[in-house]
């Protein structure tokens, strides 16, 4: 039986099974040259670039002492094919013939082999000790020489992608340890892929996405052969499809001068080295083909070292660079702090990558939804790029008035058949939220016009006579958007004010609406004052689940009546000269106006009060629609539907912007007519651009569809609960807590704050949010009000994560002690 090396680290796979899923993925570190070594194919000599980079690295002075680490985490065909012995062994030949009286100090060890390996020699161990260091680990090994997919499937075993990650991150940190106190350049890590770019791993994840949350630069080692162009050129884009960075291309000479068509493909943007040609004759040692390509392989270290050192300058400039020629969006620049600026070197899944002082690319949870956008997965975000890039490819750009394209007519067809099904006709695409919103103005107060005689002929409507003033019914802590329309068309607040909106005159009435929350394990109603509630029963305003909130059968509560009284009263004092031309509100959720829930009830009764006054309805659903709030619309949370609504953020998945303004076939004929002029004379330059368009289908299509979001339920028209109910209910009995409020992806959260602690201009929450963020979780507050906002494909063992952590980080909080 092989006994081990004494010291060797040698494990059963079997063992790594019992490993959990990382509460977020490993971070990279900084602080020495890590880099992916890619192959176009299998085949094409991917060991024998990172044995030509070790040798370059580790004997390209005599003076200087150098460290290199080779990680193989996935071989195949073990131990009879160990790429980390190959690379080993000829290292420990090269450094011999270098220089014969300085040892080279190596270990090789294999930290996991699958059940079929135990009665093999391995042939590891460690030998020597020298001022140049070798350290070569497999990570995960396999006998059968298949992909590892079908290997980890045959030999009975496989393992997780999260594991992986794991693993390869515990070895990120060996390195780290390592190469302390040495200098950056003195110390140089390659971690070669199995096969092609696109070789699944061994849980049948692409190995191009298995490796993507780390996004490490990358050398491709192309082909050289006859069609190697075309393999090369694909694993190219592979790799630069999914963000990696690829800092060379590297292959074999076969006289067919494949580096011309690659150079220019390339525009001379990405080095291409051309290596000599490699003996086919088995029995040759390749010392000598090494030493030829010496120069080759020392340019390629060379260029390796200087892209890093351009990315660390990159990194660590950024913030400085930002504070001095950017003007950040609701932002005051005199209270962002010294080191304040995050720097987002990427973003994979629900995670931003981020740079730290600590020198990592670190993951944070982005508990933003990157400003309410965000819905997508890793798997996700990489089927939009794709999705995007042929579009884009395609089309580019071509302009809409008369004209059609698919990805516009099949994005208009989901969505009369999804959120706007049994009430819509209609799609008129526009760019963001706040331009919907303009466009669902005009067309309401038109609808309203026709409706009730206001116009008549509109074939010369060229004066500005106005034959009465049209106003809004809004309600208070509304929020639509920032374009000048959309602003008169939402109460008096921050957003509103002299110092933000000169020209803001309210042009509505804002009713005060009631709202929900938990508070104590209990959900309440808050009633504002101007209600006739006194005499209620209890019951009335207060429940013990969310759902009862949501009751169709609360519509024959005395709390019912008291709303309709409420309303039909402020609205019979409203006459004159004006006229309410609309009701626009936010379905359920108030997002910028501190993530308030609307009483469901009220926003009931107040829409069918409004159409037994033939006022239009708009409903902004920008921000609660799709799956935002647990349905595809907030529509189905308050059992009625609207005559307009307006569509936007998670509509493309968050991957570029795009709205709709939804509107039913009575809404649509009032700008029908003889004349132009009739029409909706509104537009965009990117009016239902294609890959917007493109976006959309793919982000409706995947966030509905069970086989793909897993939060689906079999019914197809809920998403599974994400919050844990005990620790919402925990931190709604927390004493540093006013309300609760969790709905579909939503968990928001007040702070009992009092005077200037309170309201949107508060810092209160700053304190907590730094914690917060070095625990992983990035977020933005609302004043005193933060919330965590994950997708509808969140898995609900992340949301339970970031409760816990959010409870935790509670009882540390100074504020509430104080």
């Amino acid at each position: 039986m092989f006994r081990f090396p004494s010291g060797l680290l040698y494990c059963r796979l079997h063992r790594r099974k019992l490993s959990t899923t990382p509460s977020r993925p490993p971070s990279l570190p900084l602080s020495h040259p890590i880099y992916l070594i890619w192959g176009s194919n299998t085949g094409v000599g991917k060991t024998l670039v990172s044995a030509g980079i070790a040798a370059a690295s580790l004997f390209s002075s005599a003076t200087t002492s150098s460290q290199f680490h080779y990680l193989k985490p996935l071989q195949t065909g073990f131990p009879a094919d160990s790429d980390s012995r190959f690379v080993i062994n000829k290292l420990r030949q090269l450094s011999l013939l270098r220089n014969p009286s300085v040892h080279l100090s190596t270990s090789h060890r294999v930290l996991n082999v699958s059940p079929a390996v135990l009665e093999t020699n391995p042939l590891v161990g460690e030998e020597g000790r020298g001022p140049s260091e070798l350290h070569c680990k497999t990570l995960y090994a396999w006998e059968e020489a298949v992909s590892p997919h079908l290997a980890a499937e045959r030999e009975g075993l496989a393992v997780k992608d999260s594991v992986v990650l794991e693993t390869l991150g515990e070895c990120f940190e060996e390195v780290v340890e390592r190469g302390a106190g040495r200098e950056r350049s003195d110390v140089l890590c390659v971690v070669e892929t199995a096969g092609g770019v696109a070789s699944p791993g061994p849980s049948g994840t692409l190995q191009c996405d298995l490796y993507r949350p780390f996004r490490i630069p990358a050398v491709l080692v192309g082909d050289g052969r006859l069609g190697g162009i075309s393999g090369t050129i694909s694993a190219y884009e592979s790799l630069t499809l999914r963000g990696y960075d690829v800092v060379a291309v590297a292959f074999e000479d076969h006289g067919l001068l494949n580096e011309g068509p690659l150079m220019s493909y390339m525009r001379n943007k990405v080095p291409v080295l051309v290596l000599p040609p490699i003996p086919r004759d088995l029995s040759n040692d390749l010392i000598e083909w090494f030493e030829n390509s010496h120069h080759i392989f020392s340019n390629l270290k060379e260029i390796m070292l200087s892209a890093y050192f351009e990315r660390i300058k990159k990194l660590q400039d950024m913030p400085r660079e930002a504070r001095d020629i950017i003007w950040w969006p609701f932002t005051q620049h005199q209270l962002v702090p010294d080191g304040g600026v995050t720097v987002i070197d990427s973003r994979c899944g629900e995670n931003f990558s981020i740079f730290k002082k600590t020198e990592v690319i670190a993951p944070q949870f982005d508990a933003c939804a990157s400003w309410w956008t965000q819905g997508p997965d890793a798997i996700m975000q990489a089927e939009l790029a794709r999705e995007m890039g042929y579009t884009a490819a395609r089309f580019g750009h071509v302009m809409f008035p008369e004209n059609v394209h698919e990805p516009a007519l099949n994005c208009a067809e989901l969505l009369l058949q999804g959120v706007g099904k049994g009430w819509a006709s209609r799609t008129y695409f526009s760019d963001n939220g706040s331009t919907a919103i303009e466009i669902a103005l005009k067309m309401a107060f038109r609808k309203f016009s026709v409706d009730h005689g206001i116009i008549v002929d509109c074939h010369e409507d060229t004066t500005n006579e106005r034959p009465t003033e049209l106003m809004v019914l809004a309600l208070q802590r509304s929020y639509h958007g920032d374009t000048l329309g959309a602003m008169e068309a939402q109460a008096p607040s921050s957003y509103t004010g002299f110092l933000q909106q000169p020209w803001y005159t309210g042009r509505g009435l804002f009713l005060d609406p009631p709202s929900v929350f938990m508070h104590n394990n209990t959900w309440n109603v808050s009633i504002p004052e101007g209600y006739n509630w006194e005499n209620l029963k209890g019951e009335s305003i207060a429940f013990s689940s969310c759902d009862e909130v949501f009751h169709k059968g609360r519509d024959k509560s005395e709390l019912a009546t008291v709303y309709s009284s409420y309303i039909s009263e402020v609205l019979s004092r409203f006459k004159g000269s004006k006229n309410v031309g609309a009701l626009i509100m936010e379905p359920v959720i108030q997002g910028a106006g501190g993530m308030h829930m609307v009483d469901p009830l009220f926003q009931r009764v107040l829409v069918n009060e409004c159409r037994s006054r033939k006022i239009p309805v708009i409903f902004d659903e920008v921000f609660t629609g799709f799956w935002r709030l647990g349905v595809e619309t907030a529509a189905e949370l308050i059992h009625c539907v609207p005559d307009i609504a307006c569509f936007g953020k998670l509509l493309t998945g968050g991957i570029i912007p795009l709205a709709v303004t939804l509107a039913t076939s009575a809404v649509f004929d009032s700008f029908i007519g003889d004349s132009k002029l009739k029409a909706l004379l509104h537009g965009h330059s990117y009016s239902a651009h294609a890959m917007g368009c493109a976006a959309a289908v793919k982000s409706i299509q995947w966030f509905k569809d069970p086989c793909s979001n897993p939060n689906i339920t079999s019914e197809g028209r809920l998403l599974r609960e994400l919050w844990d109910d005990k620790m919402v209910r925990r931190i709604s009995s927390h004493p540093a807590i006013q309300r609760v409020v969790t709905l579909g992806t939503l968990c928001a959260v007040e702070l009992k704050a009092e005077g200037t602690s309170a309201g949107y201009g508060s810092l209160y929450a700053r304190p907590l949010l730094e914690k917060l963020r070095e625990d992983g979780i990035y977020m933005r507050p609302l004043g005193n009000v933060i919330y965590l906002l994950c997708g509808p494909c969140t898995s609900p063992e992340v949301c339970n994560q970031l409760l816990a952590k959010l409870h935790r980080q509670l009882d540390e909080f100074d504020g509430y002690k104080n």
